[in-house]
């Protein structure tokens, strides 16, 4: 499957070559403007929810390390080492494959942001799942690297988003207290 994909990028013309090149770090610029945009929405809701959209970054950086760990232990070969003609050069020896580290941090950014902002999920899941098969695309994973790095980081981000909110909810209630930025907004009047 790798090289009947890798093969079919090969014939596509260049200008897609670049997008897939460059399409998984702009996604990841997405998704940090979707974390800021998370956090201004989520200023005026209750202590948790904004620390629970707090945490979905910290969660994303928590997967990323975990999924390095197990790169560390399983050491899997990149397949573009094999001699195949790829559009992305592939990583240095040592860089390995599984999990790949840009799918986990892809779905880990479609999960956390999920579980803080359930009505971005028609974006963010199908976008993370296009970011992480775009690393079989440019060569430089084997298909069951980015399907094991995508289901990784959408269930690993919530779930230590979710571990870690009780501890950031109460420095949500010290800056609410310090700032107004972070307050709650007031609930408006009707005018009769």
């Amino acid at each position: 499957m790798y090289g009947d994909i890798v093969g079919f990028a090969m014939s596509t013309p260049a200008w897609v070559h670049a997008l897939a090149e460059t399409g998984t770090d702009a996604g990841l610029l997405l998704f940090a403007a979707l974390f800021a945009l998370s956090v201004w929405r989520s200023r005026a809701a209750s202590d948790r929810d904004l620390a629970l959209t707090l945490a979905g970054p910290v969660a994303v950086v928590g997967a990323y390390a975990l999924s390095e760990g197990v790169k560390l232990l399983i050491r899997e070969e990149r397949p573009c080492r094999g001699g195949i003609a790829t559009i992305a050069a592939c990583p240095p020896v040592g860089d390995w494959s599984f999990p790949s580290n840009h799918s986990v941090i892809a779905a880990a950014s479609a999960g956390a942001l999920v579980l803080a902002w359930r009505r971005l999920a028609w974006l963010v899941l199908p976008l993370a799942a296009l970011m992480a098969f775009s690393r079989v695309f440019v060569g430089v994973h084997y298909p069951h690297d980015v399907a094991i790095g995508y289901l990784f980081g959408v269930l690993m981000a919530p779930l230590l988003a979710l571990m870690t909110v009780g501890a950031f909810t109460p420095v949500v209630r010290r800056a609410r207290e310090r700032s107004p930025w972070f307050r709650p907004a007031e609930p408006r009047s009707r005018a009769r």
